[in-house]
């Protein structure tokens, strides 16, 4: 038996109370299943999910086949899994067999209101996809309505440091408690203002590879250009010229280049798989 709320064993006994009459209100899908039925296996957990995420616009039935063997005739089941939509106290739509998430979210939307999306999902989303605009709009509301969440604070600021209010960041990064300047997206947030405000200090990218075509070992031209991809995202080339600068010359202005790395590892966070490769490149470096 699934712990979700909102999945139940059906029995002869229950059938028509918690599913025909309750279906008048929300709609039920009958799951009927075995235990050695492997497909019923390969579909339990795709209706779990799918259960969840829609919080309570449907239930779902489940009817043990072998324990239930005269609801499931009544049923009119002739293989397994058989899965009906009931609605209203009618079967309006079902299948057989374990099909796939996409083509069970097709039949439900067709019966069932669709769960509403997460607005702080939705702002990343719009962000991943280079809507700044869109994804600062949705995350100021959500701030509006709660000024105390501190993670959507937070995102406020990484976009305005996006759109070159590094002021403003700046100044969401000061409001913070002291605890949560501790926290790894208040890390993220503090190493990009930096990366920022170091920007227009930067020589152009062509006058620095040039310096570097001559010089390969100039500790100034490797930093700055360190820097120059930090700003594009451009964070293995970035990382591969701080190394190249701790081979070069690791005191260069107090150790910035191991400074600047670590840096960029709390921008980019520990599961970053670059951060991970370059992480034990410094501690091999170091060691």
């Amino acid at each position: 038996m699934s712990e979700s709320p909102y999945i139940f064993d059906a029995t002869m006994e229950n059938f028509q109370q918690q599913v025909m009459d309750a279906s008048s209100e929300t709609p039920i899908l009958v799951d009927v299943w075995a235990d050695w039925c492997a497909p019923c296996k390969q579909l339990m957990p795709i209706l779990e999910k799918l259960a969840n995420e829609y919080q309570g616009q449907f239930l779902v039935a489940k009817v043990n086949a072998d324990e239930q063997q005269q609801l499931t005739g009544s049923l009119g089941v002739r293989s397994l899994p058989t899965v009906i939509l009931v609605k209203e106290g009618q079967a309006v739509d079902g299948f057989n067999g374990a099909l796939p998430e996409g083509e069970i979210r097709k039949i439900l939307d067709k019966h069932v209101e669709a769960p509403a999306e997460d607005p702080y999902e939705t702002a990343h989303k719009r962000w991943e996809q280079g809507d700044i605009d869109g994804a600062l709009a949705i995350l100021t509301e959500m701030n509006q309505k709660d000024p105390d969440n501190l993670k959507v604070l937070i995102d406020i600021a990484q976009l305005k440091a996006e759109l070159g209010d590094v002021d403003t960041a700046e100044q969401v990064l000061n409001s913070l408690p002291p605890e949560e300047k501790l926290q790894t997206q208040a890390k993220q947030l503090a190493a990009r203002i930096k990366f920022i405000r170091q920007a227009g200090q930067l020589p152009p990218v062509a006058e620095l590879e040039h310096v570097l075509a001559n010089d390969p070992k100039n500790p100034e031209a490797l930093h700055q250009l360190a820097l120059q991809h930090v700003l594009k995202e451009e964070n293995a080339e970035a990382m591969a010229l701080l190394i190249r600068l701790m081979q070069a010359d690791a005191s260069y202005k107090d150790g910035v280049a191991k400074t600047t790395l670590i840096e960029l590892f709390d921008k980019l966070g520990s599961n970053n798989p670059d951060v991970r490769a370059y992480r034990r490149k410094l501690y091999t470096l170091m060691h």
